[in-house]
C-alpha cells in the first residue's frame, strides 16, 4: 500500500513540506504546469489538504471527494469554509496556541507605538526636524486607560494579561460570558462608549465583517483608539478613515486590511494611524510552529484517525468519529 497522497494547493512555510516528508506524496500543486488536470487525474487518491492561504470551499471540495482533513496554517481560517467542509464529512484545523504570545507582544507594541506615536515621532528624527526643536508633546498616555478586548479567546487573555500592569483596566464584549473577572458587556456599541481602547482580536469572516462600523467608531469617542491585530475585514476602513480624518476618535494601530496587501489609501494619508504589514505571528520560531503544527495534525489524523487542533465547526464530526 502506498503512501497518503496530500495536496498542498499554494506554497506554505518549508518546515510543512520537510515534516511530510517520506510520510506522505505530497502534491505541490504550484509547481504543476497544468493544476486542474492533476486535480482531475489524482482526485480520487487525495486524502488531506495542506493550506496556507489558498480558499478552499465547497467547490473545491466536491473536486476531491475522499478529502477527509484540511489543515490550514494559520489561527485564523476565514479562507476555508469549515461548514461546508462539515457537511462532507471533512475535518478542518488550526494553529492555535503556538502563536499566541506573538501575537500578543505585537498588540502591546502597536498599542504603545499608536499611544505615543512612536513611529512618527522616528521619522521627526530621521528628517532632521528635532534640529528645530522637540517633537510636540502627544496627546494621549497609556497608563490608566480602559481596553475593552473585542473577542476575550487565547490572544485577548493574553493581551489582557500584558496590559494590566501598565494600569490599563480590562472588559470583553464576545458572544458569552466567561468565567474572568473583567466586566462582561453584552453590546459592543455599549463597550466603546465606556472604554477608551478598542482591541480586536476577533476571527473574520461573514458572521464579524464590518462588525466595528461607523456607530462603533463614533461611540468610541475623539480620545479612543483602535487597535486591529486580528483580520481586516472586522472594521469598515472607509469608515475607519473618516472617523481618524474627523477626530471622532484619537488614532488607530493596524496590523491587517480589508484587502491586504492592498491598503485603504486614505490610511497611507493619515498622521493618526500606524500601520504594521501583517506581521503579528511573523516570526522564524513562531511560523515553524505553526508549520509543526500542521504536520502533526495531518499525521495524527492517518495514524489516529483525530486531529489535534479541529476548529469549532467540526468539534461534531469529531466526536461522532471518535464514538
Amino acid at each position: 500500500m502506498g503512501l497518503p497522497v496530500v495536496l498542498m494547493p499554494g506554497r506554505m512555510n518549508p518546515v510543512v513540506a520537510e515534516g511530510l516528508d517520506g510520510k506522505v506524496e505530497l502534491i505541490r500543486l504550484w509547481e504543476e504546469t497544468d493544476p486542474d488536470a492533476v486535480l482531475a487525474d489524482r482526485r480520487d487518491e487525495i486524502v488531506a489538504v495542506a493550506a496556507g492561504g489558498t480558499r478552499i470551499d465547497g467547490a473545491f471540495l466536491d473536486r476531491l471527494p475522499n478529502v477527509r482533513i484540511v489543515a490550514s496554517f494559520g489561527v485564523g481560517y476565514d479562507q476555508i469554509d469549515a461548514t461546508a467542509a462539515a457537511e462532507r464529512g471533512v475535518v478542518v484545523t488550526n494553529t492555535p496556541g503556538v502563536l499566541d504570545d506573538e501575537v500578543a507582544d505585537t498588540a502591546l507594541g502597536l498599542l504603545l507605538m499608536t499611544v505615543r506615536e512612536l513611529p512618527q515621532a522616528e521619522r521627526y528624527l530621521r528628517d532632521g526636524k528635532w534640529q528645530g526643536g522637540p517633537y510636540p508633546l502627544t496627546k494621549a498616555t497609556l497608563h490608566g486607560r480602559r481596553m475593552g478586548i473585542l473577542g476575550l479567546g487565547r490572544i485577548g487573555q493574553a493581551i489582557a494579561d500584558r496590559v494590566t500592569p501598565f494600569g490599563v483596566s480590562v472588559a470583553y464584549h464576545n458572544r458569552r460570558r466567561k468565567d474572568v473577572d473583567y466586566r462582561y458587556y453584552p453590546s459592543l456599541v455599549e463597550m466603546a462608549r465606556d472604554v477608551d481602547i478598542l482591541m480586536i482580536v476577533i476571527p473574520g469572516g461573514d458572521n464579524t465583517r464590518h462588525l466595528v462600523n461607523a456607530e462603533v467608531l463614533g461611540a468610541l469617542g475623539p480620545d479612543g483608539i483602535l487597535i486591529n491585530v486580528a483580520r481586516g475585514t472586522v472594521v469598515d476602513e472607509a469608515a475607519l478613515v473618516e472617523a481618524l480624518s474627523s477626530g471622532t476618535i484619537l488614532s488607530a494601530g493596524l496590523d491587517v486590511y480589508e484587502a491586504e496587501p492592498t491598503v485603504h489609501p486614505g490610511l497611507l494619508d493619515l498622521p493618526n494611524a500606524v500601520l504594521l504589514p501583517h506581521v503579528g505571528s511573523a516570526t522564524i520560531p513562531t511560523r515553524n510552529a505553526m508549520g509543526n503544527l500542521v504536520v502533526e495534525n495531518i499525521l495524527n489524523w492517518f495514524n489516529y484517525g483525530t486531529p489535534l487542533t479541529p476548529v469549532p465547526e467540526s468539534a461534531e464530526l469529531v466526536k461522532r468519529q471518535d464514538g
